[in-house]
């Protein structure tokens, strides 16, 4: 299935944005490493549905807009894109920092959604348990701690960015996620209070074996989004839609077409 590469002039800010497949509008929100390749997983899924997988501003080659500050910037910009797209009601998956968003977005203008989908979503923090130290870790630990399957990793790292062009673009993801998600760590103290907004059917994607967000966050969530349910895989770890492609993809088709 192929997709088509476009770049969306909005608010000031231009983003490149990949759009493949027919059928219902699905909004993929990517996490801190960006969208930089199209994986397996947007392919299967836009066999079925009309598949958008945007690159936020301030990642990969995409604007840095000077009105970037946090995440409820990005939230705003978001809701004006589907605006502009002239989608009034989308279903969303979102992908950790992007799972964040989507809850950002949905609090705000819950009409717009008919689902989302949150796969190890950060945005909220569960007492006495923190998410992984993302700033600290070397590249390499960065890499190895988002896996549960090293030969994943291994085959990551052996595969680095090679162009000066891909080197800036993985330079300013970690700049945008620091802007975005340094201080508090990934998570927006005032969220959880108003979760109850997302009135929407929503389901919850974790790996058992999460360094970066713990499952607890995915067991919180269910008890505070009032349609949410849970699934989790064992050995697997912050990235489901990766080393569980196939598996998710089936299950997120599902679960869409029943929303």
């Amino acid at each position: 299935m192929g997709f088509e590469e476009s770049y969306i002039q909005l608010n000031g800010c231009r983003i490149r944005m990949r759009r493949g497949g027919k059928g219902q509008a699905v909004l993929y929100l990517h996490g801190a490493n960006g969208a930089m390749q199209v994986q397996p997983f947007m392919n299967e899924l836009a066999k079925d549905f009309d598949l958008l997988v945007p690159e936020h501003p301030g990642f990969g080659y995409s604007d840095e807009p000077d009105w970037l500050e946090n995440i409820q910037d990005l939230a705003y910009f978001y809701l004006d894109f589907l605006k502009e797209q002239k989608l009034d009601t989308v279903h969303v998956i979102g992908s950790s920092l992007g799972g964040w968003l989507a809850m950002e977005m949905a609090i705000r203008e819950p009409s717009r959604f008919k689902s989302l989908v949150l796969v190890g979503t950060a945005g909220v923090r569960v007492p006495n348990i923190l998410p992984g130290d993302i700033f600290l870790w070397s590249p390499e630990q960065m890499v190895r701690n988002t896996f549960f399957d090293q030969a994943i990793a291994e085959k990551m790292l052996a595969t680095p960015p090679t162009t000066a062009e891909e080197q800036d673009a993985q330079l300013k993801n970690r700049h945008t996620v620091a802007k975005l998600a340094w201080q508090p760590r990934l998570f927006d103290p005032f969220l959880a209070k108003w979760l109850h907004r997302i009135d929407m059917p929503v389901k919850l994607i974790w790996g058992e074996n999460d360094k970066i967000m713990p499952p607890a966050v995915g067991r919180m969530l269910a008890e505070l989004l009032p349609q949410a349910s849970l699934q989790t895989y064992e050995n697997c770890g912050h990235l489901p839609q990766v080393e569980r492609a196939s598996e998710f993809s089936a299950v997120v088709k599902k679960f869409i077409e029943e929303a």
